[in-house]
């Protein structure tokens, strides 16, 4: 048997668990103030990951429209901030 570290067990694990998702999504919103900004932060209701699939809801609809534009900018940023190419959509609800 082959001894990996703490960290790379978690990983596997969570890369087979369906816990990755909601996981993803608490990263996510801890720094998702810093991805976007203030204005943006304080009127995002809810971030939720299905599969590749981020889903931003927001009952302001200017701000809709604004997100709708920066679909690509939000993928490399939440890509990066998790370190790893998960979100490939968004879904602005």
């Amino acid at each position: 048997m082959s001894e990996i570290s703490l960290g790379d067990a978690l990983r596997q694990f969570l890369n087979q668990s369906r816990l990755k998702g909601p996981i993803q999504a608490l990263q996510i919103e801890d720094v998702w103030e810093e991805i976007m900004g203030k204005t943006i932060a304080r009127y995002t209701d809810k971030l939720k990951i299905h599969g590749s699939t981020l889903y931003i809801s927001t009952t302001v609809a200017p701000l809709k429209q604004e997100l709708l534009y920066q679909k690509e900018k939000i993928i490399q940023r939440v890509n990066e901030a998790l370190g790893e190419k998960t979100i490939k959509e968004v879904v602005i609800q």
